[in-house]
């Protein structure tokens, strides 16, 4: 079974993903890196990594064992303590180093951690190179002494220039806008708050007190419960909830309706065709993107080609056909005018700008697009790796599909961060949505088992 899944190497720490596993790939990610050509032009001078982790508690002893490992082959290790995986992608293109490491899984529960990799600019690792690394773990190599041994830095300034970063993508103060921020106990719980209140914002955070074991739990953008509460008791404009790592976002109006993914990335859309700087017209969304989003943007003559369900694979087309604005539901929207991956405070931060200048609240911004019914069910416990194999459930899906025609959708795909298969199902209405999802998640489970 393959190690890397849809966003690095992701399992439950200190049992799946160990310190040993950690080094190990830290090495053989130094090797295959150097081979590949991204360390040339070191003739005089060791490569470079930036070094970052969330508030996980694993996170402490996994960051020593990648930065062991890193150090040990022969690469300078520049330590940046807690930060959003996108501030480690940036800082890996700002400073010209040469790999970055993210220690971090995301959206998951506190015991979970993953490792991501950055290339050198700041892109995410392709699938050959992650299958490369792989492939060399524990080999035999020679092992530099002396003073050919990598040095470790902690840098204290990484924080300061990620929020300068974030700031100089505004091009309009956020005075006047009373929002509520969700950190999630996570990578955003510093910086999110500081940044907003820097753009001139009225900013209440909550669950920006982590300790090492609460990131995720019953907060952020997989529980915003307490976030929709606090926007109505404080009576502010919106509210803004990142994940564990900072890297989605998602928001809420004043009355507390969801704005998932789909309407910032249609919101912002429709903003930037008006103002002329949306690149051919089109919004690149992934086999997950709402129905509703697709034939809203349809209506404004903006085009959605889509991609398999992660941001690599999104920002992958967007560069393919020079792109500027892409994203998922999930809140992972990536503006290549501004980063080469998704960055959830950037993108409240662009969200806010719109509400300012446009002087609309986000609920009537969000009436742009309707969204259609969704059922998702997430079938546990059964051989994910077989659904392809399944002619039972290919003919089920079928007899749905065609009952449903142009008015709903089904997609039907193993997860590629966690052990199950993803049923989703659009509709017209909740309840068809709802009793075709539970058929065919029945069928999966009973096929797959």
């Amino acid at each position: 079974m393959a190690l890397f899944g849809t966003d690095g190497v992701r399992g439950l720490a200190n049992r799946d993903l160990t310190a040993e596993v950690a080094l190990d790939l830290a090495v053989a990610a130094a090797h295959v890196l150097s081979e590949k050509g991204a360390f040339a032009g070191h003739i005089n001078e060791r490569p470079k990594a930036i070094v970052g982790q969330d508030s996980r508690a694993s996170g402490e002893f996994l960051e020593a064992a990648v930065v062991a490992g890193l150090a040990s082959a022969g690469v300078d290790v520049y330590r940046v303590g807690v930060l959003p995986t996108p501030a480690i992608a940036h800082l890996v293109a700002e400073s010209g180093a040469d790999l970055g490491v993210m220690l971090s899984a995301s959206h998951n529960a506190m015991p979970d951690n993953g490792i991501k990799f950055f290339a050198k600019g700041g892109g995410k690792l392709d699938d050959a190179l992650e299958a490369a690394i792989e492939a060399r773990l524990k080999e035999p190599w020679e092992r530099p002494i002396g003073a050919d041994v990598g040095r470790v830095v902690l840098d204290e300034s990484a924080q300061e220039r990620y929020i300068f970063h974030l700031l100089s993508s505004l091009s309009t103060p956020l005075t006047g806008l009373k929002i509520v921020v969700d950190c999630a106990n996570g990578a955003a719980s510093r910086v999110a708050p500081k940044t907003y209140v820097r753009a001139g914002a009225d900013v209440t955070a909550i669950h920006s007190t982590p300790s090492g074991l609460n990131i995720n739990e019953n907060c952020g953008s997989t529980h915003m419960e307490s976030l929709i509460a606090k926007v109505k008791e404080v009576g502010a404009d919106l509210g803004i909830a990142h994940d564990g790592d900072a890297d989605r976002c998602l928001a809420v109006d004043h009355e507390g309706n969801l704005v998932d993914g789909d309407f910032i990335m249609a919101i912002l859309a429709a903003a930037w065709k008006a103002e002329g700087r949306l690149a051919q017209d089109t919004v690149v969304g992934t086999v997950m993107s709402n129905l509703g989003f697709i034939k809203a943007m349809q209506s404004l003559g903006i085009n959605v080609p889509t991609t398999a369900v992660g941001d690599r694979y999104v920002l992958e087309k967007m560069i393919a056909e020079d792109y500027v604005l892409g994203g998922e539901q999930s809140g992972h929207v990536i503006m290549r005018n501004f980063a080469n991956t998704g960055d959830g405070i950037l993108t409240a931060l662009q969200l806010m700008a719109v509400v300012v200048t446009s002087g609309k609240s986000l609920k009537d911004l969000s009436s742009i697009m309707k969204r259609f019914p969704q059922s998702l069910i997430n079938v546990e416990n059964v051989k994910k790796d077989k659904l392809t194999d399944s002619k039972k459930i290919a003919e089920g899906i079928s007899k749905h599909e065609q009952s449903l025609g142009a008015s709903g959708r089904i997609l039907v795909r193993p997860s590629g961060t966690e052990a199950l298969v993803r049923v989703m199902v659009e509709a017209e209405s909740n309840d068809q949505a709802e009793k075709i999802a539970s058929e065919i998640a029945s069928l999966v489970r009973s096929e797959l088992q």
